[in-house]
C-alpha cells in the first residue's frame, strides 16, 4: 500500500519577502546583487514579482485549496529609512494578510529573514547592540498594524544560517569571515527572538510565537573514525543546538555568554523546523556522502532525517511542531513529487505532535547565491514575464490537501517512477 493519510497535520506553503517580492528596494540583498555577488548575475528586483501580484497570488492559494500560507515582511519597505515609516508599505501588507484569511487561508508572518535594510546594514547590523530596539520597534509596528488578522508569528527565520553563512564563511551580505563575529550575532539574534517573544505577547496575548530554525542531520563520514564522530558532535553544536537552546530557554551555554537582564523561561508555543538534507562531517564543516538520493543542488536527500530532528527537539522542548520549510532544488520538476511523498509518509507514520508541514516554496523563488536558477517552487515562475503554472507537483499537493493524504492513484499518477539524482563521489 502506497497511500497513507494526515490526521492532525495540516499542510501550507512558505515564502519569504526578498525572495518573491521584486522591486527596487534598498536592502542589504539588493546591494550584494548589484556588486555581482550572485552566481548567475541576477537580483531580488525581479523575482517572482509577488508585490505587484499579491491578489493573483491569494487567489492561486485558494484555487490550491492551500489554507496556510508563510510569509515574510521586507524590513526596508516598512522603515526605508531610520525611524521613518513607509505607512503606504505596511498598509500593503494589510491588505495582504486581510487577503488573505478572506481567501480562507491563514498567514504565519515571518519579520526578518535573512534581509536588512541598507541603512541598518551600514550601522554594522546585528553587530551593533541599537540593532535590538531597532528591531523591537519593528516588531511592535507589524503586530499593531496585522495583528487583526495574524494570530501566528516567527521572529527571525534560520538565525544559524544567517549568522554562518553572513560572518562565517562570507557568501552572504556583509561578507565577513570570523567566528568571533559569527557567535556575537547569533546571540544577538537569540536575544532578538527572546525579546520578540516577550513583546508580541504583551500585545497580542493569544498569539503563537515560535523560531524557525535550520535544523539538519550531521553524520560522521565513518561512524568508526573518533575525529569524525566528535567533529560531527561539536558542528551539530556549534551549528544548531547551542543557538536553539538559548533561544528556547534563555539559557546561553558555551560558546555564548549569559547577556545581561536575560532571565531563563520559556519562549516559544511551537517549534519550527526547517528541514533539507543531512550532511556528513570529517572535520569541522559538512559534505556529502558518495552513492546518496541527492537535488539539483547536491544536498543529499535523506527523508528520515525530518523525523530524526524534530524527535530531539521535541524531546528537548515539547511542544507543537511545525515544519516551517521542507523543499528541494528540482530545476524540472522530476523529482519533487517523489520528494513531497516520502517526507510527508514519515510524518504520517510519526507519533510525533506536527500539526503543520509548509512546502518550500510557493512559487518559483529568487535564492541567495544561485539567483533565479534554482527551482523550489510547486508553482512554476517564468522570470521574464512573471506568469505562473502549476506544476505537477503542485497538482500533486493541491490533491494531498483535497483528501487529506495520498491516495493510490494520486501515487501513480504523480510519483510512481519518479526519481532522484545520484551522488557518485563524495564531498
Amino acid at each position: 500500500m502506497r497511500a497513507f493519510e494526515l490526521a492532525g497535520c495540516e499542510l501550507g506553503v512558505a515564502t519569504a519577502a526578498t525572495q518573491i517580492e521584486g522591486g527596487h528596494v534598498d536592502t542589504n540583498w539588493h546591494r550584494w546583487a548589484a556588486a555581482g555577488r550572485i552566481s548567475d548575475g541576477s537580483s531580488p528586483a525581479r523575482a517572482s514579482g509577488h508585490w505587484q501580484r499579491v491578489t493573483e497570488d491569494t487567489a492561486l492559494l485558494a484555487e490550491l485549496g492551500i489554507r496556510h500560507y508563510r510569509m515574510g515582511v521586507e524590513w526596508a519597505r516598512v522603515e526605508p529609512r531610520a525611524d521613518v515609516w513607509d505607512e503606504a508599505a505596511i498598509a500593503h501588507y494589510r491588505d495582504e494578510v486581510a487577503g488573505l484569511v478572506a481567501a480562507g487561508v491563514r498567514p504565519l508572518v515571518t519579520m526578518h529573514h535573512f534581509n536588512l535594510p541598507g541603512w541598518l546594514e551600514e550601522a554594522g547590523g546585528w553587530l551593533n547592540p541599537t540593532t535590538l530596539e531597532r528591531f523591537d520597534r519593528l516588531v511592535a509596528k507589524l503586530v499593531t498594524e496585522l495583528a487583526p488578522w495574524v494570530r501566528e508569528w516567527i521572529p527571525i527565520n534560520e538565525p544559524n544560517v544567517y549568522a554562518t553563512n553572513s560572518y562565517l564563511f562570507g557568501d552572504w551580505p556583509p561578507g565577513q569571515r570570523s567566528l568571533g563575529r559569527t557567535l556575537s550575532v547569533m546571540a544577538a539574534l537569540a536575544q532578538a527572538h527572546i525579546r520578540a517573544y516577550q513583546l508580541i505577547h504583551q500585545l497580542q496575548p493569544e498569539a503563537r510565537v515560535g523560531s524557525a530554525s535550520h535544523l539538519r542531520v550531521f553524520a560522521p563520514a565513518n561512524p568508526r573514525n573518533p575525529w569524525h564522530r566528535l567533529s560531527a558532535r561539536l558542528t551539530d553544536h556549534l551549528f544548531q543546538r547551542a543557538q536553539l537552546h538559548a533561544m528556547n530557554t534563555g539559557q546561553f551555554r558555551l560558546p555564548f555568554r549569559q547577556p545581561r537582564g536575560v532571565r531563563p523561561g520559556r519562549y516559544y508555543d511551537f517549534q519550527g523546523v526547517n528541514y533539507y538534507t543531512r550532511s556528513t562531517v570529517r572535520s569541522i564543516g559538512d559534505g556529502v556522502a558518495a552513492d546518496v538520493d541527492v537535488n539539483d543542488l547536491g544536498w543529499e536527500i535523506y527523508p528520515a532525517g525530518l523525523i530524526e530532528v524534530c524527535r530531539w527537539v521535541h524531546e528537548a522542548y515539547p511542544a507543537p511542531i511545525y515544519i516551517t520549510e521542507n523543499g528541494t532544488c528540482d530545476n524540472t520538476d522530476a523529482f519533487r513529487s517523489r520528494y513531497l511523498y516520502e517526507h510527508l509518509a514519515q510524518i504520517a507514520a510519526s507519533d510525533l505532535p506536527i500539526q503543520r508541514y509548509y512546502h518550500w516554496c510557493f512559487t518559483d523563488n529568487w535564492e541567495w547565491v544561485e539567483g533565479e536558477a534554482a527551482r523550489f517552487g510547486i508553482v512554476h515562475t517564468d522570470y521574464p514575464s512573471q506568469q505562473r503554472t502549476v506544476k505537477d507537483s503542485g497538482r500533486f499537493f493541491a490533491d494531498i490537501i483535497s483528501h487529506r493524504g495520498v491516495t493510490e492513484d494520486a501515487y501513480a499518477r504523480w510519483v510512481a517512477g519518479q526519481t532522484y539524482p545520484t551522488n557518485r563521489g563524495a564531498r
